[in-house]
C-alpha cells in the first residue's frame, strides 16, 4: 500500500501528530479532574497506509484498533510483538475462533449468539481476550450494538450463564446528535453493572468522551490524517457507521 503522504507537500510527522493527540487527551483529562495516565490512546489503523502505521508505531504507539479480523491478522501476524491489538469492528460469529486467538481486546460483543461462540472458543483455546459490550445508544438499525434497555440483561447473561468476563462498554454515538448524552448513557449503564472501562470517543469527539469517563479513545483521522469514503471524510464515516464503525 502506498503512503497517502506521497501526494501531499507536507510530510507526515508521526511523532508530532501523536504528541498533539496525547496533549489534547491530557488537557481534557485534567479539565475533568482525571489522571491522563488512566486514558489509553487506541490508534485506528484500519486501511491506513503502511508507511503511516509504521511511523506511528516508531513514535511509540503500542495500542492499535482494527475493524476486520482477516485484514488485521494479515497485517499484524508477524509484527505484533509488544503491541496490544483491539478489534473495534463488528465480529461475525464464524470469525469468533480467529478473534479469540488473535486479539488482546474485543470491543464489539453485541448479541447472544456471538457471546455463546466466544465462550466456546475461550474454552477451546484457553485464551481470554478482554471483552467489551457494544451499546447502540442511538438504537440505530444500521449499527451493531445492544439496545440500552437490553444491556443489563445481556451483560448478566454473559457473566452468569456463559462465564464471560466483561471488562467494559463501547459506544459510537449517532452522527447527527450531540455525543455527550450518549457517552453519559453508556457511563450510567457501566456504573450500574460495576464496569469501570469505557471505550468512547473518536477523532471528532474524544475530548467530550473523556469528560464523561472514557478510559480509551479510538483515534483515526486526527492521528493519521483524513481518508475519503465515497464522499464522506473518515471522521464523518466513523460516526456514521461506515466500514463497521
Amino acid at each position: 500500500m502506498t503512503d497517502a503522504a506521497s501526494s501531499s507537500h507536507t510530510p507526515f510527522d508521526a511523532a508530532e501528530a501523536r504528541g498533539a493527540i496525547l496533549a489534547r487527551i491530557a488537557a481534557a483529562a485534567r479539565a475533568a479532574g482525571r489522571d491522563p495516565a488512566g486514558i489509553t490512546l487506541t490508534a485506528v489503523s484500519k486501511q491506513q497506509p503502511e508507511g503511516r502505521i509504521a511511523a506511528v508505531r516508531a513514535a511509540g504507539q503500542r495500542v492499535f484498533g482494527e475493524n476486520r479480523v482477516q485484514e488485521a491478522m494479515a497485517h499484524w501476524r508477524d509484527r505484533r510483538e509488544g503491541l496490544e491489538l483491539r478489534l473495534i469492528g463488528p465480529l461475525q460469529t464464524n470469525k469468533a475462533r480467529d478473534a479469540i486467538g488473535f486479539f488482546d481486546v474485543i470491543e464489539t460483543l453485541d448479541r447472544p449468539r456471538l457471546a455463546e461462540a466466544l465462550a466456546r472458543e475461550i474454552q477451546r483455546l484457553g485464551r481470554r481476550p478482554r471483552l467489551y459490550v457494544e451499546v447502540n445508544t442511538g438504537e440505530e438499525p444500521q449499527k451493531a450494538g445492544v439496545a440500552p434497555g437490553e444491556a443489563d440483561a445481556f451483560i448478566a447473561r454473559c457473566r452468569k450463564d456463559l462465564g464471560l468476563e466483561i471488562e467494559g462498554l463501547m459506544c459510537v454515538p449517532p452522527l447527527a446528535e450531540p455525543a455527550g448524552p450518549h457517552f453519559a448513557l453508556t457511563a450510567k449503564i457501566a456504573a450500574r453493572n460495576g464496569l469501570s472501562r469505557l471505550s468512547m470517543g473518536m477523532s471528532a469527539d474524544f475530548e467530550t468522551a473523556i469528560r464523561f469517563g472514557a478510559t480509551s479513545v479510538r483515534i483515526g483521522s486526527a492521528l493519521f490524517g483524513e481518508r475519503e469514503h465515497a464522499g464522506a471524510t473518515e471522521t464523518e464515516a466513523e460516526r456514521a457507521g461506515i466500514d463497521g464503525h
